[in-house]
């Protein structure tokens, strides 16, 4: 679960907004940053592997990004997706791509695992249904921060469920 602050939720994502650029040239301290933020806010994304179907992770990691960004006590965007759209070509940017690549090894393992338990069919592409995860959540982020509702974004969810393999 997030970590609650005492401060508003405009305040909150106006200091991540402000200070994520300033921290991303700060690499050592941001680097800290997110690090702590996958055992926070980001935690959603390690329990739901652990979910015993491949469409209860893609079920639990969907609904943990958009309980994430919709909480009335956590800013509507995403500290990583916020800082890699933001850092340019900083150094960070290598980071950032080693992350999302670390966190697709993570869904195409769980999904292999589903293959070989018959949870997914045989023929099921592990690399492409990873990368669907990925880009409907970094989605649902950049949808969040320009003005989503929870509403909005869940029938994105409920989409993208509809096309998960049987």
């Amino acid at each position: 679960m997030a970590r609650r602050f005492p401060i508003s939720q405009m305040r909150w994502a106006s200091i991540v907004r402000v200070f994520t650029p300033l921290l991303v040239a700060r690499s050592p301290l941001f680097r800290k940053a997110l690090d702590r933020y996958s055992k926070g806010p980001s935690v959603y994304f390690y329990e739901a592997l652990r979910e015993p179907t491949a469409r209860a992770v893609v079920e639990r990691v969907f609904r943990g990004i958009v309980d994430l960004l919709t909480d009335p006590h956590t800013p509507t965007t995403c500290m990583w997706v916020h800082g890699a759209l933001s850092c340019g070509d900083d150094p960070l940017r290598k980071e950032f791509a080693a992350q999302r690549a670390a966190g697709f090894e993570q869904l195409r393992a769980r999904f292999r695992r589903a293959v070989a338990e018959g949870d997914l069919p045989i023929n099921a592409d592990v690399d492409t249904l990873a990368s669907f995860v990925q880009t409907i959540v970094f989605g649902l982020t950049v949808q969040a921060s320009t003005g989503a509702t929870r509403k909005n974004l869940l029938c994105v969810v409920a989409a993208a469920l509809q096309v998960w393999p049987k």
